[in-house]
């Protein structure tokens, strides 16, 4: 019999603007959609970035994919893929740079995927998503 597939929705999370999930667990595979920078949900209140700068979009991009993951039962350390969606070619030296910092601590980095990608919101400069396997 087949694993049953779980939609994995943090409570900090809006209701997706179409038919996905935040996050889709099946078995031991978890899969992260693309989180962008918007701050935790408000009721009745537009998404919010989290404010203009690559930093500050990242930086709550990656705890928007780190909620996703600890609601779905991973951790980073679970992650093997991360996939990286940039605005501007531009963004690629920054990007590394908060990145690493913020990966400092693992034990093994994922493999990982940066590439440039024009179909944000306006306003939005990052988007990433994620693959884990549990166990």
């Amino acid at each position: 019999m087949s694993e049953p597939k779980t939609a994995v929705v943090p409570p900090t999370h809006a209701t997706p603007p179409a038919k996905f999930s935040h996050g889709v667990r099946k078995g031991n595979i978890l899969q992260v959609a693309g989180q962008v920078g918007f701050l935790p949900a408000v009721v009745g209140e537009p998404p919010t970035p989290a404010g203009p700068t690559l930093r500050e979009q990242t930086l709550q991009t990656l705890a928007n994919v780190r909620s996703v993951l600890e609601t779905g039962g991973a951790t980073w350390e679970d992650v093997v893929m991360i996939r990286v969606y940039l605005t501007d070619t531009g963004h690629f030296a920054e990007f590394n740079e908060i990145y690493n910092a913020y990966f400092a601590s693992l034990l093994e980095a994922p493999a990982a995927r940066t590439t440039v990608y024009v179909g944000l919101p306006a306003g939005l400069l990052v988007e990433i998503d994620a693959l884990a396997v549990l166990g």
